[in-house]
């Protein structure tokens, strides 16, 4: 048994779970999140209390030493308690943190091996040093090409780092020729990031004869599939939120990708590895407001989609997968003993 915490913010850990689950022998894999389980999760699920709910949080970093602990917190005291009673029962081979330092802690306190899930950014604080360390492999959702996607103060980790290229719940598509941009998809997330209606209608006005439309935008155009959007849509302009990023390769469309203040500079960093990396087809913005829509998409136009090749094969999940299997068997496996 495997166990795989969720963080329930955004929908892009749950969709990276449920991608690399699928690699796995059907119900072997727990979902552990304050989110509800998902109708495509096929296996046990336990649904977490949340630790969120007070409205003045106290003491929310121990000092500085992890990220999210409130003191005194039914719900955080709750959630704990339930994962510690269902490490106990099921015994798992091994805890994948996708993300918290906390659970991974926790995890490992109790005899369990841990993989945590590393995101992109400058991440020297001690609480991710401490969760990275204590992590008996990490896994991270982008080619071993990208540059610069990670920094750490954990000297240990490029012995442990195994970057599988980019997830996505979206099938990998052949690509698209280089064409004339016909349709625009503006795609936001659940996490925020996107155009506002006004850009939207400025870059229609500017672009006439081309077909805008605006999926994740605002909480009544957001769709749990945007795969038929991205293969109707010639372009996409998105955030670089690894979802967002691993679903525009996966479609094998041209991007262009604006990149939103997040914690630890996570999406800055993913926009400069995308704009070094030679040949992908993707225009870095740092706004979506512009002037030159027309200009933008004549250039887009020239761009080939088979190139996001080298950011998303579609084989990441199975990467992943294997790492985890390798490291359940390692753990259950009996210790060597000296002679």
């Amino acid at each position: 048994m495997i166990g795989y915490y969720i963080h329930h913010h955004g929908r892009g850990h749950l969709r990276r779970a449920l991608a690399i689950a699928a690699e796995l022998p059907t119900g072997s894999v727990t979902g552990l999140s304050s989110l509800a389980c998902p109708p495509e999760w096929h296996g046990p699920w336990i649904q977490l209390e949340r630790d969120d709910a007070s409205s003045q949080p106290q003491s929310v970093d121990a000092n500085g030493f992890l990220h999210w602990v409130p003191r005194d917190d039914a719900g955080l005291r709750g959630r704990m308690a339930r994962l510690s009673a269902w490490i106990r029962d099921a015994a798992p081979a091994l805890l994948v943190a996708d993300v918290s330092v906390e659970v991974a802690v926790l995890a490992r306190l109790h005899g369990v091996p841990v993989v945590s899930v590393a995101l992109p950014g400058v991440r020297t604080d001690p609480a991710h040093t401490l969760g990275f360390g204590i992590s008996d492999a990490v896994i991270a959702a982008w080619p071993a090409a990208a540059p610069d996607m990670l920094r750490t103060a954990d000297a240990g980790l490029a012995g442990k780092l195994h970057p599988l290229g980019a997830i996505s719940g979206v099938p990998v598509q052949s690509g698209r020729l280089p064409r004339r941009i016909e349709q625009v998809l503006v795609l936001g997330g659940a996490g925020g990031g996107g155009m506002s209606d006004d850009d939207i209608q400025d870059a229609r006005r500017q672009t006439p004869g081309v077909d805008w439309v605006a999926v994740g935008t605002t909480p009544d155009n957001r769709t749990g599939d945007p795969l038929p959007h991205l293969r109707a849509a010639s372009f996409v302009v998105t955030h670089a939120g690894q979802g967002a990023v691993a679903d525009a390769a996966a479609a094998g469309i041209p991007a262009l990708i604006v990149p939103q203040e997040r914690p630890y500079q996570e999406q800055f960093t993913t926009a400069r590895a995308l704009a070094k990396l030679q040949d992908l087809p993707v225009i870095v913005s740092s706004t979506f407001a512009r002037t030159d829509w027309r200009e933008v998409l004549e250039t887009a136009g020239g761009l080939d989609g088979r190139q996001w090749h080298a950011w998303n094969d579609g084989r990441g999940a199975a990467r992943a997968a294997r790492i985890l299997t390798a490291v359940a068997d390692r753990a259950g496996a009996p210790a060597e003993v000296d002679a």
